[in-house]
């Protein structure tokens, strides 16, 4: 997402991706305010974790700082997720999605990124895990189990599965991040 010369559509492609980024982490901070009080630490985790997607996906020119403020942000979010895998090792994938961002922005840092991949066998699974996340998200999503729900545009639209998509959308700006690395 950070070549030196974009073209337009990938320029535009960044953007989209900084928007659902943005919205994402935007829902899931409104989700902090409603949630529970064990509810609201993996909130807030998918909140910066959009907001810090958001930045990242922003198309070159922004300048040295931000991989180096990310290296930190990110570093933070994985102490934060370690802290939330107290409460239940469902709180993995917060910790393997601040990690992987936390790697992005070394390798944006280091220089290994902007085509040179990173180190292959880190980006490989990271990639492998980041693909089985969308494919298993995508098909929880669209075949929910168990009583009727509201329905928009043929999709369940209650508050979970718009949590799900949020997840959902994460994991796709993941994985085009990565694959862009």
């Amino acid at each position: 997402m950070h070549g030196a010369a974009l073209s337009l559509p990938a320029v535009l492609s960044a953007w989209l991706l900084v928007l659902l980024c943005a919205v994402s982490g935007a829902y899931c901070l409104r989700r902090v305010r409603r949630s529970s009080r064990e509810a609201r630490g993996g909130a807030a985790g998918e909140a910066l974790m959009g907001f810090g997607m958001a930045v990242m996906a922003v198309p070159a020119g922004s300048g040295a700082w931000r991989p180096v403020v990310l290296s930190v942000v990110f570093c933070g979010a994985a102490l934060h997720a370690l802290w939330l895998l107290r409460g239940g090792v469902h709180h993995t994938h917060h910790l393997v999605g601040s990690l992987a961002m936390a790697y992005m922005a070394v390798t944006m840092t280091t220089g290994q990124g902007h085509g040179g991949g990173g180190l292959p066998l880190v980006t490989g699974t990271l990639l492998l895990y980041f693909a089985g996340y969308v494919l298993l998200g995508g098909a929880r999503l669209v075949a929910p189990g168990g009583a009727a729900q509201p329905v928009v545009g043929g999709l369940p639209a209650g508050p979970d599965e718009l949590a799900r998509a949020c997840r959902l959308a994460m994991g796709m700006g993941m994985l085009a991040m990565l694959l862009s690395l």
